[in-house]
Parts: C-alpha cells; sequence; structure tokens
C-alpha cells in the first residue's frame, strides 16, 4: 500500500512538472502570436513555481516578452522605459542562472546577435534587441525635444553595451546638456576605455565639466594630459594645458608651453592671448601689449583680444595720472601737460581696441560704459552722449549708479 501511495505521489509531481512546462509552451506560443499580456501571466506564474523557476529558459522568455512589451508600446515614456528596465533585468538573471557564458545554451541566446530590419518573427529577441529598441526610442524622443527621455533610453541600450561609442557619445552629450554631470562623466570614461575611438570630443566636455561645475582644476589638468598623450597635436587639449597651468598659478609651466605651442601655431590668437597675460602678471607690459596686439592682429573678430588691449592701454593711463599724485607742485606744473598727453594718447588708443570689442557684441553694455568714461575724458562730447543715450535705452536712465 505505501509502494502504491508513493507511486500515485510520483504521478502527481510529474502530471505537475509537465503542466508548468505546458505553460511555459502556452507563454512561449502567445509570445510569437503577439498576446502578450496573456504571454506575461503565463510566464510569471511559471517563473515563481519551484518546477519551472529554476530553469534560466523560463527567465529568458521572460526576457523576450518584456523586450517585444517594451517594443510594442510607442508612448516612449518613463512608464515604458522601467519596462525595459526590467527586460534587462531579466536578461542578465537568465544569463547568470545559465554559468555567464555567451558561447553556449541559454547564454549564447541572451547575446545572439539582433537582425535588425528583418521580419519581427525573424528577430532573436536578445537583450541585443533591447539594445536596439531603446536606441531607436532614444532618437524618437530627441527628434521630438524630449532631451531628458532620450537621455534615459540612450543610458539603458549603453548598459546592455558599454563599447558602442555612438550612444555613449550621445547620452553623454544629452546628460552634459541636461546638467546631469555625473552622469555625463560616466558615459564618456566608457569612451576614454576605448582604444581606437576618436575621443577628443570626450576630452574636451570631461576638461569643461571638471574645470568649470566640479571646479577641479587638478582633476581636469590630469584629463588634459591624459588627452594629451593620446593626442599630442591637438591645438585646443594644448590650450587647454596653458588655460589650467594657470588657474593652478603654475606659471613657469604655463609660459613654457605657451612658447613650446607658438613655435607651431606662432598666430594663435588665444595662446599669444594668454602670452600677454602672463607677460602682463610678471610686470612686462610692453611685452604683455605686444602680445594683445599680435592675438588682435592675428584674429580682427577676437573679442577677449581686443577688450586685454584696450584694459592695458586704459590700466596705463591711470598709472601715467597717479604718478602726478607724488608731485611737488613745481613737479606737477611742469609734467602735468606731458603725462597728461602720454596718458590721453593711450585712452585714444583703447578707444579704438573698445569700439572693435563693441561691434563684435554690440549689446555689450560694460563696454559702452567704459567708451561713455574714455568719450568724455577726452571731451568728446557727441561721442560720450551717443554712449550715454544708448546705456539709457538699454539700462535705464540711472544706468550710471547701477555700478557701470
Amino acid at each position: 500500500m505505501k509502494k502504491l501511495i508513493l507511486s500515485m505521489a510520483l504521478i502527481g509531481a510529474t502530471t505537475l512538472a509537465f503542466g508548468q512546462k505546458k505553460v511555459v509552451r502556452s507563454a512561449e506560443k502567445n509570445f510569437k502570436s503577439g498576446e502578450l499580456t496573456t504571454a506575461m501571466a503565463e510566464i510569471t506564474a511559471a517563473s515563481a513555481d519551484p518546477e519551472t523557476s529554476g530553469d534560466p529558459a523560463t527567465y529568458l522568455l521572460k526576457a523576450k516578452i518584456e523586450t517585444k512589451m517594451f517594443g510594442s508600446d510607442s508612448s516612449n515614456t518613463e512608464s515604458n522605459l522601467e519596462i525595459g528596465k526590467g527586460a534587462l533585468a531579466t536578461y542578465m538573471k537568465a544569463f547568470e542562472m545559465a554559468g555567464s557564458d555567451k558561447a553556449a545554451g541559454v547564454g549564447k541566446e541572451v547575446y545572439t546577435d539582433d537582425l535588425v530590419g528583418v521580419p519581427d518573427n525573424l528577430r532573436p529577441y536578445s537583450v541585443l534587441t533591447l539594445k536596439n529598441t531603446a536606441f531607436d526610442k532614444a532618437i524618437d524622443r530627441y527628434n521630438e525635444n524630449d532631451l531628458e527621455m532620450a537621455y534615459h533610453f540612450f543610458d539603458l541600450a549603453g548598459e546592455i553595451d558599454l563599447t558602442d561609442t555612438t550612444i555613449h557619445y550621445n547620452a553623454g552629450y544629452l546628460a552634459n546638456e541636461l546638467e546631469m554631470y555625473e552622469e555625463a562623466k560616466r558615459h564618456f570614461r566608457y569612451l576614454f576605455e576605448l582604444d581606437e575611438y576618436n575621443k577628443l570630443n570626450a576630452y574636451y566636455f570631461m576638461v569643461q565639466i571638471q574645470s568649470g561645475q566640479d571646479k577641479d582644476p587638478d582633476g581636469a589638468y590630469e584629463t588634459v594630459m591624459a588627452g594629451r598623450t593620446d593626442y599630442p597635436d591637438d591645438k585646443i587639449l594644448a590650450e587647454y594645458e596653458i588655460q589650467l597651468l594657470l588657474q593652478l598659478n603654475k606659471m613657469d609651466e604655463a609660459m613654457a608651453q605657451i612658447q613650446e605651442a607658438l613655435k607651431t601655431d606662432p598666430n594663435n590668437a588665444s595662446i599669444l592671448l594668454r602670452s600677454g597675460y602672463l607677460k602682463e602678471q610678471s610686470g612686462d607690459i610692453e611685452g604683455g601689449l605686444a602680445d594683445y596686439k599680435k592675438a588682435v592682429a592675428a584674429d580682427p573678430s577676437y573679442f577677449q583680444g581686443h577688450y586685454y588691449t584696450g584694459a592695458l592701454l586704459l590700466e596705463q593711463s591711470v598709472k601715467l595720472l597717479n604718478t602726478l599724485n607724488d608731485m611737488s607742485d613745481a613737479e606737477w606744473e611742469k609734467q602735468s601737460p606731458i603725462i597728461g598727453k602720454q596718458a590721453d594718447e593711450n585712452y585714444k588708443e583703447a578707444a579704438k581696441y573698445f569700439e572693435q570689442a563693441l561691434a563684435l557684441q554690440p549689446e555689450n553694455t560694460e563696454i559702452m560704459a567704459i567708451l561713455f568714461q574714455i568719450n568724455t575724458r577726452l571731451k568728446n562730447e557727441a561721442e560720450a552722449e551717443k554712449y550715454n543715450k544708448k546705456l539709457i535705452e538699454l539700462k535705464g536712465p540711472n544706468w550710471m549708479e547701477d555700478g557701470e
């Protein structure tokens, strides 16, 4: 009798096991026919049952169903994204249960190449199908100017493939635009790991984030030096290096890099400007002024070149006039006309550079105020009034009280 009871129990267990496998087969049939809600209910039940929950193929099928549900929903919203994330988690569970082996069995199926463009019934619905679907959704959201969701779909696709340069550059770019700087840096770092990829733009973005938002010039300098190792002839990275050396107060190193850069690029306006700045800071005012003027000559549309040249000429004028304060009355009477004339010559020359700067930035009220002050000093009443009227128009009648 006991043997009979045991046999009946075994028959019951076998019947139950076959029953659950039948549910899995039904889920697969409904998956293929597009009855996704029914397929999902069936595979969820199978994945919770002890008889089928230990089979990685159960989770592979569940991931396929989730992927198809993800792709069939064109809303591309946050809730749709969550389905995609769930599919990725299910694929990874199936892969781990199968021994994390991409070369055989379920693990191989998880990473089967996706056949983009073929009829739906021929697609493998692997994790790479999920990646491609997420990429398409990211493009859709980007084209609709929904940058935040575009980023998240790119991010999902990138989590699947850390070597896809298009995905990670797009994700990094969008994260930077959205001021998600830690996320941007994460994606750019993936790109730095890829030997054959042109990483220049990734280096540019990373340096800008570290030196700007992060206020980490040391980290930015390390990134620049890594970039210069990869791209020793890149002029933009050379400029960043000089800029960061100045920021880090490494003046001697900065000047050495400037001189080296000017050997190969003598008409680089921004490097000439930095050379002028270093000379000015070291007390070589004439050398600094000469380099500022060279920067303007190299690039007449370089606003900073005009501004720095004009500002240094103004500073020289003020210093000249201040020397009169320490003179005796007799010396003042003798030197005042001479020094005043020298100062006025500097004012006139400065005005020309500031006029060019204003032509490049016509709404720059700071430059207008400077030109008003210069022309007032030079008794050019008509010119001074011209700038006064413009400033009243832009800033109101009390513009002088606003700090300008």
